[in-house]
C-alpha cells in the first residue's frame, strides 16, 4: 500500500516536511509495512525554497542584497546546478517579512534586492530563473528589480529616480541602453496565483496597498503611478500590461516581469509540481495525504491543495486532507474531490494547544485514518 504525503506548510506552526514527517509516524505506528513517498509542496510563496531543496537538492546561495529600504542584509536563493536553474522568492530580499510593523509602507519600498539576486543567479550560471513573488513589501510595478539589471528611469528633465512606489507617477522614459548584456537569453518563469489588473478598483495599489502600509491618499498616488507605468509600458514595450492576468501581483511585480525580463506567469503549485515531477511519481499511490493550515475557499482558488487534488484525479487516486481547521462544508469537500478530512482544531484544547503540538495531533489523526481504512 502506497501512500503520498504532499501538504502545503502549516503557516506559524509546522512545515510541509514536519508535516510528512509527522504523518509517517503516525502511519507507520499501525501499519509498518506501508510504503511513504514524501512531497511536500508549495505555491511559489514563503517557504518554497525549503520544499525544492528538499525535493531536488539544489545549493543554497547567499548574497549581500538591499532590502525593502535600501538597507543591506543577507538573502538566499535556491540554485539547482544541473538544470542551471535558480529558484528566487522575492520575500527573501523585497518582503514584509524583513520590516518591522512601523517601517512597512509600500509608498517608500523597493524591490531593487530582488534584482540583485536575479543578477548573482544570471553570473552564477543559471538559464531558468523562476520567481516566486509572494510575501512583498512593495509596490513598484518591479522598477527596483529592472533598476538592479540596469534598466534606467528617467523623469520629465532625464534624471534617474529613486526606484520607489511614491516616485512612479514621475516617471516619463525607460532608457535600455545599459541592461546586462545576457538578460534575453534567461527564460523567466513567475510563480504568480492572483489575477488582479495593475491598476485601478481592482489592481495592485487599491487591493494590496493598505495590507502593505499605504494610508488612502498614497494608495491614490500608487495607482496614479501604475497607470503612468501602464502607458508607458505599452508605448515603449508594445505591452498591454492591463490585461495581463496578474499583472497587479506583488505590487506590480507581475507585470514588471512580463515587461523587464519577458517573464511567463504561471500557476505557483503548477510550477513546483512539474519541477518536482510531481505527476510522475504518485502515478501508482494508493492515497494522497495533503493538508494545510485551514482549508477554506481560497484553497480552491489555485493553492496547492486544489493543486494535489488536479493530478490525484488524473488517476483516479483518493486525497485525504489533515488538516489545522477546515471551514468548509462536507458538500463542497465531496464537489472538489476530498474523501476524507479531519482537522487538528476540533480535537485541541485551543487554538495555542493546536498550534504547539500540530506533530502529536497529526501523529494521532493519521493512525486513526489508517484504523478506519485499513485495520
Amino acid at each position: 500500500m502506497k501512500f503520498v504525503l504532499a501538504p502545503d506548510k502549516f503557516k506559524g506552526s509546522l512545515t510541509g516536511i514536519q508535516f510528512c514527517d509527522a504523518v509517517e509516524k503516525g502511519i507507520k505506528s499501525v501499519f509498518p509495512e506501508a510504503e511513504i513517498l514524501k512531497l511536500p509542496l508549495a505555491d511559489g510563496g514563503d517557504g518554497t525554497i525549503e520544499i525544492l531543496d528538499y525535493n531536488l537538492h539544489g545549493e543554497i546561495i547567499e548574497v549581500e542584497v538591499k532590502d525593502p529600504l535600501f538597507r543591506p542584509i543577507q538573502a538566499s536563493y535556491l540554485f539547482i546546478k544541473p538544470s542551471s536553474t535558480a529558484f528566487i522568492e522575492m520575500a527573501e530580499a523585497s518582503g514584509m517579512k524583513l520590516l518591522s510593523s512601523d517601517e512597512q509602507n509600500c509608498f517608500f519600498t523597493t524591490t531593487y534586492g530582488t534584482g540583485e539576486l536575479i543578477l548573482d543567479a544570471i553570473k552564477k550560471g543559471a538559464k531558468n530563473i523562476i520567481l516566486g513573488i509572494g510575501g512583498s513589501a512593495t509596490n513598484d510595478c518591479g522598477i527596483g528589480m529592472a533598476s538592479a539589471l540596469g534598466f534606467k528611469f528617467l523623469d520629465k528633465d532625464d534624471n534617474e529616480i529613486i526606484a520607489i512606489g511614491k516616485n512612479l507617477s514621475e516617471i516619463k522614459k525607460i532608457d535600455t541602453a545599459y541592461i546586462i548584456k545576457n538578460l534575453s537569453q534567461i527564460n523567466f518563469s513567475v510563480a504568480c496565483d492572483v489575477t488582479n489588473p495593475l491598476y485601478g478598483a481592482d489592481g495592485a495599489a487599491y487591493v494590496y496597498a493598505a495590507q502593505k502600509g499605504a494610508n488612502i491618499d498614497e494608495i491614490r498616488i500608487l495607482d496614479q503611478g501604475l497607470r503612468n507605468m501602464a502607458t508607458l509600458f505599452k508605448d515603449q514595450f508594445k505591452i498591454d500590461t492591463q490585461n495581463v492576468k496578474g499583472g497587479g501581483a506583488a505590487g506590480g511585480m507581475g507585470a514588471g516581469a512580463k515587461v523587464f525580463l519577458k517573464a511567463n506567469l504561471i500557476s505557483g503549485i503548477d510550477l513546483i509540481k512539474k519541477l518536482v515531477d510531481f505527476d510522475s511519481k504518485i502515478r501508482n499511490a494508493d492515497w494522497i495525504i495533503t493538508g494545510e493550515g485551514n482549508l477554506d475557499h481560497q484553497t480552491l482558488s489555485g493553492k496547492t491543495i486544489q493543486g494535489v487534488i488536479a493530478s490525484a484525479k488524473k488517476y483516479n487516486i483518493p486525497v485525504a486532507a489533515f488538516c489545522g481547521s477546515i471551514s468548509l462544508t462536507q458538500k463542497e469537500l465531496d464537489k472538489v474531490g476530498i474523501t476524507y478530512t479531519s482537522s487538528i482544531i476540533k480535537k485541541s484544547k485551543s487554538l495555542e494547544d493546536a498550534m504547539v503540538n500540530s506533530s502529536d495531533y497529526l501523529n494521532n489523526i493519521s493512525s486513526a485514518f489508517i484504523k478506519k481504512f485499513f485495520i
